[in-house]
Order: structure tokens, then sequence, then C-alpha cells
């Protein structure tokens, strides 16, 4: 497939709610993709490492649309400040912990990630405000079709729908509450797995796609 969604939102913006409804409408669908078979077979791709790696992914798939996810400062900052405290130690972790590819999104997005860092809200809003920036200065030069987006708002089924060519999206709230884990407990025939029975690809981006 040519045409794919690639979901440029930072965790905690919705990424696996829009997963889900993604499902719901057809799309074969992938929440993280650590290897070459998932980018190659889902059509409709977030979190890592797509919301650090999509210009790598524009080059490979020049007719992709882009779904931007944004989220309010009041409602992110602690969502993510609880989520990277959580993760800390493993992103850190030599030799261990999380895959390479995950370790890089997160630490290039949240560079020199400390306690002190993560107390700080100014920290972490300058970190979404450059990920944001940094996107923008992309779709300026690429000129890519993207849709900007807050789930939380009322518009945002019909903007959804009407970006995405369907009569109709429900988006579900999934994850509430600071719970990060309920895309692995998703069933469904589309849901494309991140993983190759828990392998990764050292680089999944670093090759050349077949044609």
């Amino acid at each position: 497939m040519n045409n794919k969604y690639f979901v440029l939102g930072l965790p905690r913006t919705g990424t696996t709610s829009l997963c889900v409804a993604s499902l719901d409408m057809g799309l074969k669908t992938a929440h993280t993709a650590y290897t070459q078979s998932t980018i190659k077979t889902a059509q409709l791709i977030a979190d890592t490492p797509v919301y650090n790696d999509f210009e790598k992914l524009y080059q490979l798939y020049p007719n992709s649309r882009f779904i931007y996810l944004e989220r309010d400062m009041p409602l992110w900052v602690p969502s993510i400040r609880q989520l990277l405290t959580r993760m800390r130690p493993k992103l850190i972790e030599k030799g261990g912990g999380f895959n390479e590819t995950l370790k890089r999104c997160y630490l290039e997005v949240f560079p020199n990630l400390d306690d002190e860092s993560l107390s700080n809200d100014d920290y972490l809003v300058d970190c979404y405000q450059q990920h944001k920036q940094r996107v923008t200065e992309f779709l300026n030069i690429t000129k890519a079709d993207c849709l900007f987006v807050d789930l939380a708002q009322e518009q945002s089924n019909r903007q959804l729908a009407h970006f995405m060519n369907v009569s109709s999206i429900k988006i579900p709230h999934i994850n509430r509450k600071g719970k990060v884990t309920a895309w692995n407990e998703i069933k469904h025939p589309l849901k494309i797995e991140s993983t190759r029975i828990g392998k990764v690809d050292k680089d999944a981006l670093l090759y050349h796609f077949e044609t």
C-alpha cells in the first residue's frame, strides 16, 4: 500500500485511542513498529518510532498522510511526567531495558532526562513545543498532507472522518488514569504486532523497500 497514515502525536496525546478507532475503520493498524514487516504491512502507525522518525518514513512513503495529535498542556504535562518517571530507569539503562529504537526516540525528544528535568514543567512543555516546531517545519518544506487535531475536542471525530474520507469515526477514550497497556489487551484481526514474536529489527528504517 502506497498511502499510509502516520500519527505524529507524542505519547499521552491519544495515540492508542486513535489506533483502536483505526481498527474499527478497517485499517491494518500498529501502535509502535519495531520491524520492517510491521512498517510495510500497517496502514496506520502511531507512537514509536513514528513521532521521531517521520522524515525517514516520508522518504519511504511519499504519498503518506499525517495526523498530528495535540493536547492541552495542563493535561499532557502530568500525564507524560508520570509515564517518563516510570520509564526512565529502563530508558537510561545500558544494554538492557527497552529496545534501542524506543530508547533512541524517547531520548531524542526528551534529552537530558533526569529527576530535575522531570520535575520541571517548563522542560516538558519545551520538549512538546520543539517537537511540534520540527513537525511544522517538515510540513512547510514537504507540503505533506497533515491534520492537526485534539481528540478531547468535540469536533475531532468530524475532522478525522473528513480527513480520512469515511462517513463517521468514533474515538474511544483509552488508557485512562495513566494506564499505558490497553493496546496489549486489544484483540482484532487487523491489529499488526509491533515485534516479531518479541524480536525487533536493529533499525527498522535503515533499509530500502523492494518495489
